[in-house]
């Protein structure tokens, strides 16, 4: 069973940065077959997709996101990582990751909370 576990998340003021990190485990080695995604759900909303990152390492965002998050990854490592800059308080919510076809269990998840 594949889990991945997300961290990094907290409290920051509007303009502030954090990174988030992923890291999958019991996936062996093909960690880099999989398409990856953040996402994020605020309170009483659906989730929803903000970045993700192909095999080969091309990246989209969602137009909220774009030019402040950017998403890499580490396959040997078997994590996955978003920068965040110039937060804004309606990106508040929980981050999660998972593979663009969400084959992966649920993590538990990051907060974060961009408030002043």
């Amino acid at each position: 069973q594949v889990q991945v576990v997300e961290s990094g998340g907290g409290l920051v003021q509007p303009g502030g940065s954090l990174r988030l990190s992923c890291v999958a485990s019991g996936i062996g080695y093909i960690f880099n077959i999989y398409n990856m995604g953040w996402y994020r759900q605020a309170p009483g909303m659906q989730r929803e997709l903000v970045a993700d990152i192909d095999v080969g390492g091309s990246a989209s965002y969602e137009d909220s996101v774009k030019g402040r998050f950017t998403i890499s990854r580490d396959n040997a490592k078997k994590t996955v990582y978003l920068e965040m800059r110039n937060l804004k308080p309606e990106d508040t919510a929980d981050y999660f990751c998972n593979t663009m076809s969400k084959q992966f269990a649920w993590g538990p998840g990051t907060q974060v909370t961009v408030s002043s």
